[in-house]
């Protein structure tokens, strides 16, 4: 049985490896509603009541990016928190940025 992103694990991306294709990319967007992808990155915005869910959100995304080893870029305001994924070794998208969104739309 195929494991889904969020049961998946990140892995280092070795010498050599190459960023996602635009099909992949496309592919892997269909299982993450919310998400959009450009420029060799995906994003999402998630919004909250107030800044104190927002940095609840924003410590728990710290945790999954620790535990992973694979970390977003935040932008953080007093109701939301902009998560945007790349994987800059390879200079894209890589499966590491889509486990790991999945797991923040689990938080």
């Amino acid at each position: 049985m195929k494991k889904s992103l969020v049961e998946k694990h990140c892995k280092a991306c070795g010498p050599g490896t190459k960023a996602m294709s635009a099909a992949e990319i496309d592919l892997l967007l269909g299982e993450l509603p919310g998400w959009e992808a450009k420029n060799g990155e995906i994003f999402r915005t998630y919004n909250f009541e107030n800044y104190h869910q927002t940095m609840a959100f924003v410590n728990a995304v710290a945790w999954v990016a620790h535990r992973e080893d694979h970390h977003p870029d935040l932008e953080v305001g007093y109701d939301y928190c902009r998560v945007t994924f790349a994987t800059h070794a390879i200079g894209g998208l890589s499966q590491n940025d889509f486990i790991c969104a999945a797991k923040l739309d689990r938080l």
